[in-house]
């Protein structure tokens, strides 16, 4: 694990958090997400974690076997714990602002059945009390905001940003604010509601 000059960012190596493989990955962050109570994430490549099926997350994390740091492929049991951790959606006392690309409808991970119930998941996450969902259009024009790597942030005191070697953790307040101005405006470039579900439903028909 490597720090950088400022403590209020930690750059944390894949290598380093998957040694001891995937499903501890996941139930690590099960504390965190139970003491979260606004979780905003920012997803232009995959479904978010919170939102995926069991089959969309086995299918995510079969890929990451591939990836020379994992000591053994335990893709299935972390893919159960993901699923499991999910269950947050359900309890009270957690909002959800969620906002993908719309090109996140069409990425052909797993197998067409698959991607079809995972598909329909959205429409009935989308419906949650507890749930924002956005869709960043495809043709959106005069873009206020670039698709961005995917970001989490934790109520307003921590960003977690996916890199392809590592995690970066932030809790500085300044880059938190970057962080936090970034995603209001992706929001604003969202649509939802019945909006959202005719772009679901389109991406579904493009399965068939």
């Amino acid at each position: 694990m490597s720090q950088s000059p400022n403590a209020d960012s930690m750059y944390i190596e894949w290598r380093h958090q998957l040694r001891d493989g995937l499903k501890p990955l996941q139930e690590r962050l099960a504390p965190l997400f139970h003491e979260t109570q606004l979780f905003r994430v920012y997803s232009s490549t995959l479904m978010p974690g919170l939102l995926q099926t069991a089959g969309y997350a086995a299918a995510v994390l079969r890929s990451v076997p591939d990836f020379p740091v994992l000591p053994f492929d335990d893709s299935t049991e972390a893919a159960r714990a993901r699923v499991e951790r999910s269950r947050i959606l359900h309890e009270p006392g957690h909002e959800f602002a969620l906002i993908v690309e719309e090109s996140v409808l069409y990425h052909q991970i797993p197998e067409p059945e698959t991607m079809a119930a995972q598909l329909e998941n959205l429409v009935t996450a989308s419906a949650l009390p507890s749930v924002s969902l956005g869709i960043v259009p495809l043709d959106t024009r005069e873009r206020a905001q670039w698709p961005h790597e995917t970001f989490h942030v934790y109520d307003d005191t921590l960003v977690s940003v996916e890199l392809i070697s590592a995690e970066v953790k932030i809790t500085q307040p300044s880059e938190i604010a970057l962080y936090l101005e970034a995603f209001e405006q992706l929001r604003s470039m969202a649509v939802y509601g019945v909006e959202a579900r005719a772009l679901i439903r389109k991406a579904l028909e493009a399965l068939r």
